[in-house]
């Protein structure tokens, strides 16, 4: 085997080791997602121009992306920093519902619970007081991934359009580098795909349910449609995305009743569980990997990374295996 690949090799493996070690694989993602979609883009409207013209195409079309990225994560932040204008009412929400369980529930789970809104803020604030430390971390993180994202997105156009120019000049280091960076980004794009796919069918189970089980049974939420579209876009994002759909849905069902809230989550945690194994059969597939190949490296990401481990490990092991099989080693 070439000295030079396994140099590459292991100048890939370390940047994939250093985002996961150093917080920057949200960075990384961002690059990639841009950079593919830059490249699906002028695959399809730059392609007609050559030379100069296609780098313009490209360069204008890498404009476009990044200028559409940018504004939506700004968007988004903008969205949540106003949540705290819904306090008033999601204190009513949540006085109800403790009303509501203090009637429902048995006389020895209810001494478990808060007796209003009141004695949950002062537990809060003790809570707040404790962890003071750790939320400014969590802060500081939150907005260091803002920037990461629209770093990322930049770099990724940056990229795409760096490769329109004269890709042959480039020495042969640079050359085993671009080729591990171009294996990664084909990896990534497989994945997405396959993303896409489990969230449909992710947002079809949870369509059922809300839609068709829990009125069979005389329970209707409100917002349903707009659950189930919160329950697509956030199922984009590997498992995380999951967790977030379903903090909403559980929260909207505590609007009803304790009871139809944990009938909600407890249907959203196997669904949530299948989804490990949905992840494998699917993504796997379109990587030529067993279901079990895929399921043992999402545990051991996770095991050593944490959820950030676990949402990259379909990306690196579709990466690694598509090293492997280049050179005929699988």
């Amino acid at each position: 085997m070439p000295p030079l690949l396994l140099v590459g090799w292991a100048l890939a493996l370390l940047a994939l080791f250093l985002s996961l070690q150093l917080h920057l694989l949200i960075a990384l993602f961002s690059a990639l997602l841009v950079h593919q979609l830059i490249q699906l883009l002028a695959a399809r409207f730059a392609g007609r121009f050559t030379g100069r013209g296609h780098a313009l195409a490209v360069a204008v079309l890498a404009a476009l992306v990044v200028a559409v990225t940018a504004p939506l994560v700004l968007a988004a932040v903008a969205w949540l920093a106003k949540a705290g204008q819904h306090l008033p009412l999601i204190e009513a929400r949540v006085q109800s519902v403790l009303e509501q369980a203090h009637t429902q529930l048995p006389p020895f789970l209810q001494e478990y619970l808060p007796r209003d809104f009141a004695q949950i803020q002062t537990g809060m604030l003790e809570w707040l007081h404790q962890h003071v430390g750790e939320l400014q971390l969590a802060g500081k993180t939150a907005a260091s991934a803002v920037v990461h994202i629209i770093v990322g997105a930049v770099l990724g156009g940056l990229v795409a359009f760096e490769e329109q120019w004269q890709p042959e000049r480039l020495r042969p280091l640079a050359r085993t580098l671009a080729r591990r960076a171009a294996l990664l980004g084909q990896s990534f794009r497989q994945v997405v795909f396959a993303q896409v796919r489990i969230s449909a069918l992710n947002t079809a189970f949870t369509a059922i349910f809300l839609m068709l089980v829990l009125p069979a049974f005389g329970v209707h939420l409100p917002l349903v449609k707009t659950l189930v579209t919160i329950t697509f876009v956030a199922g984009l994002l590997p498992v995380v995305g999951n967790l977030i759909s379903n903090a909403v849905i559980v929260l909207v069902s505590l609007s009803l009743s304790l009871y139809v809230a944990i009938a909600a989550l407890v249907f959203l945690v196997l669904i949530h569980k299948l989804e490990y194994f949905l992840n494998a059969r699917i993504v796997g597939s379109r990587i030529h990997a067993r279901a079990w190949e895929l399921l043992a490296a999402m545990l051991v990401m996770e095991a050593a990374f944490g959820i950030a481990g676990l949402v990259a490990a379909p990306v690196y092991y579709a990466y690694i295996k598509r090293e492997l099989n280049e050179v005929g080693l699988v």
